[in-house]
């Protein structure tokens, strides 16, 4: 079993970025080559590009929607619509005929009757029509009829030719859904319906019979049948996610409960086997009901949110996402065959390919218009990337496939015989980025049969003008004289059998300079390995500022976390973030240079980290710039290097601590318990910031300067403070007793604002 996560990977398309030198971009898997534009192209999930049916646009309707496709013998198409509600006729020319129009939300399902008659089923006022598909149009204005009768026809131009066939205004309780139709070895019509889920039969050859229930369940709504050869009944649904089997006499058993809460489609194969697409969480969505609006004239309110529904749209909130796939077996074995995380599958059908073809289960997919051909063992290809948003419906006529396309409503065509034919089979690869304007080298190509490679070159991103020509491109040989570019595309042509396994060209980018994108100086830090537990008690966050992002993502070879230092008070520390957009290895020198100076000077050289730790001693004291060079000569040989600078905020270096002056301490008068203090501290460079007091080595007390501001290089201390309370004798010991109980010491500390301090005392008798 492989499971398909399709655009899970973020452009798995690989670039081969050494730090330098010639260098490869390169597809060779399924994810890559999804990126791409295939027609006629199929993409295998064991990643290579193969020939395929190609897909031929028959009709661009002028629906939004199309939910169901049905062919007759003779290649006519026919369509049901929604936005408008129609059912189209599809000639085998592409020529388009309306046979029906109503003001219903949605015709959801049209099918062909074994008498050759057209049945088409609407929503929400779940009628369904007998159509004679060479009829003229009918329009239908939804008039509530006061008495319904099975076969009453409608009222209007035209009316023969169309009948109810079955109205569930007439039932009790009313389904307010019909999803879809299917038919018996007797003719017999059974209808799928919704709110509530029940499946009524409809005798066809009796036209005056009411609609018998022929089997109804606890779930929300019959999503899908199918009959078995046998005349068994496959029904799946919407709640739980349940697979009935039923019996030809109404008799139901669960042959399969998904983990998911929809069943959204079935297909058998020739060995009996079951398909079935189980999608959406099984909780319920607590959206508010969706009011979908068909024409001014017209509102419905559809509660249940279900892919292949009118309740569909572009809101991809409203799409359950992912999609299972399961084999049962004709004894009941289920097993997973297939999933997908993104893809919503609408339809299913068994291919079964003549002379040994390739058979495989077909699957219709949301949200990209995928197709998709699934084998028993698991693997699977991406058949046609079709111009609609979901693959909603498909029906075999032979070997010819038509499929149907909501987002916008088209109709395909894919024949077998077309695969490979008249050179219609070509794969176009995304835009290879190179990120700067590079050489373009010799390709690098794996495949097997008949190919044939061009690519072409350009500056801009989306390549609609400007760009060069495409020129062949032979694997192996001299490269092609494409121009100096950043972009590059390329595109295969296959023929009938031919392969691609991988595909990737050789280009050596223009080198760019690095760039030093943030400086941060940290003064009194010093970055020291392996810090021991009380070094670590000591430690500082050296952090860049908050940052703003422009959107564009560099190559940044420093991380943004915190840089751990400790407090030293002779230590500075320089930190810096760099990138290189070439994504070389960086090296990086760290110059000074001071106030009134021309010339920077070496600090370190050489340096591969992004920081640097550096002794302020070997700096005299002053106002700096610090300038970072990051090169990226490691990366390059001499003489072709790159460098790229910035500088730091202007800082102050200041190692010397504040001078004391005028210290002068004196009693107030000699009876009174105070000391008057006068001093002055000054500096050269950082203003002072602080000072403090302490009397016989108590305390430090906070003191402020005369003028209560310490704004200046210079401040004058004119302050008096109380003495400490005298010491009882016993309470000190007889060594230490005072000889001089009257004197006292006056202790004063004053920093600057760079932390550098200064201390003086006198003694008061």
């Amino acid at each position: 079993m492989r499971t398909a996560l399709f655009g899970f990977l973020l452009f798995s398309i690989s670039f081969f970025a050494q730090a330098q030198g010639t260098q490869l971009w390169q597809q060779s898997s399924f994810d890559s080559f999804e990126k791409g534009a295939p027609h006629g192209v199929a993409i295998l999930s064991d990643g290579r590009l193969a020939s395929s049916p190609v897909a031929t646009e028959v009709l661009t309707t002028p629906a939004a929607a199309v939910w169901s496709v049905a062919v007759d013998a003779r290649g006519n198409a026919y369509l049901g619509t929604g936005s408008p509600a129609m059912v189209l006729k599809v000639a085998p020319d592409g020529k388009m005929t309306r046979l029906l129009e109503t003001k219903d939300v949605s015709v959801q399902v049209v099918r062909i009757g074994p008498d050759g008659m057209l049945y088409a089923a609407t929503l929400p006022n779940g009628k369904v029509y007998r159509i004679d598909p060479n009829g003229p149009e009918v329009t239908i204005d939804n008039a509530p009829h006061p008495v319904y009768k099975p076969g009453h026809a409608p009222t209007e131009k035209n009316a023969a030719a169309a009948q109810v066939v079955f109205d569930s205004s007439a039932l009790d309780p009313k389904p307010f859904y019909i999803w879809d139709l299917a038919f018996d070895a007797a003719g017999r019509m059974y209808v799928a319906t919704g709110g509530p889920a029940a499946i009524y039969r409809v005798n066809l050859k009796q036209p005056a019979a009411a609609p018998e229930k022929f089997f109804s369940s606890t779930e929300q709504h019959m999503r899908c049948l199918l009959f078995a050869k046998d005349g068994t009944l496959y029904a799946g649904t919407d709640g739980r996610g349940l697979v009935y089997r039923i019996s030809p006499n109404g008799k139901g058993f669960v042959l399969f409960e998904s983990p998911k809460q929809e069943i959204s489609a079935m297909a058998l194969d020739p060995g009996g086997n079951l398909y079935v697409a189980s999608l959406g969480d099984k909780v319920r969505s607590n959206l508010p009901p969706l009011n979908v609006h068909s024409s001014p004239t017209m509102t419905a309110t559809i509660t249940i949110l279900l892919p292949g529904s009118i309740a569909s749209s572009n809101d991809s909130t409203l799409v359950p996402k992912g999609t299972i796939i399961y084999q049962i077996a004709p004894d009941g074995a289920p097993r997973q065959l297939w999933s997908s995380a993104h893809d919503v599958v609408y339809a299913l059908a068994w291919q079964q390919s003549e002379n040994n073809g390739q058979s495989g289960l077909l699957a219709g997919s949301g949200n990209q218009g995928h197709l998709y051909r699934i084998s028993t063992d698991g693997t699977y290809a991406d058949l046609a990337h079709l111009e609609a948003l979901e693959t909603t419906a498909f029906t075999l006529a032979g070997n010819t496939l038509y499929v149907a396309t909501s987002n916008t409503g088209k109709l395909y065509r894919l024949a077998a015989s077309s695969a490979g034919a008249g050179g219609n089979s070509t794969y176009i690869s995304p835009v290879g980025d190179a990120r700067f304007s590079s050489q373009w080298g010799r390709a690098e190509v794996r495949g097997t049969g008949r190919f044939e490679l061009f690519a072409r070159v350009g500056n801009i991103e989306q390549p609609t003008e400007g760009w060069s020509d495409w020129l062949p491109v032979t694997p192996g040989a001299e490269a092609a004289k494409f121009p100096q570019a950043r972009f590059l595309q390329w595109k295969a042509v296959l023929n009938a059998g031919a392969s691609l396994r991988e595909v990737g060209f050789y280009y050596l980018p223009q080198n760019v300079a690095p760039v030093v994108d943030d400086i941060v100086v940290e003064m009194h830090a010093r970055v020291v390995a392996g810090l021991n537990q009380e070094a670590q008690l000591k430690t500082v966050q050296i952090n860049f500022p908050a940052e703003t992002t422009d959107g564009v993502v560099y190559d940044v070879q420093q991380s943004s976390e915190p840089l751990t230092a400790v407090r030293a008070s002779t230590w500075a520390t320089v930190r810096w973030k760099a990138h290189d957009s070439n994504s070389d290895h960086l090296s990086y020198s760290v110059y000074y240079r001071g106030d009134g100076e021309a010339n920077w000077q070496l600090l370190q050289k050489d340096v591969d980290e992004t920081y640097l730790s550096f002794d302020l001693n070997r700096i005299p004291d002053g106002y700096y710039t610090l300038r970072v060079v990051a090169s990226d000569a490691p990366s390059h040989l001499s003489g072709n290097a790159l460098t790229g600078f910035m500088d730091s905020d202007h800082f102050l270096l200041d190692t010397m601590p504040p001078a004391l002056s005028q210290l002068q301490a004196k009693l107030v008068s000699s009876s009174a318990a105070a000391i008057h203090v006068v001093f002055d501290a000054q500096d050269t460079l950082s203003a002072i910031s602080r000072a403090y007091y302490s009397v016989d080595a108590g305390p430090w007390q906070y003191v402020e300067p005369a003028g209560k501001l310490s704004d200046s290089l210079q401040e004058h201390y004119d302050f008096t403070v109380p003495l400490p309370k005298a010491t009882a004798g016993d309470d000190v010991p007889t060594a230490v007793q005072p000889t001089a109980p009257q004197q006292h010491v006056l202790s004063v500390r004053v920093l600057n604002r760079a932390g550098n301090a200064a201390t003086a005392k006198t003694i008061v008798q």
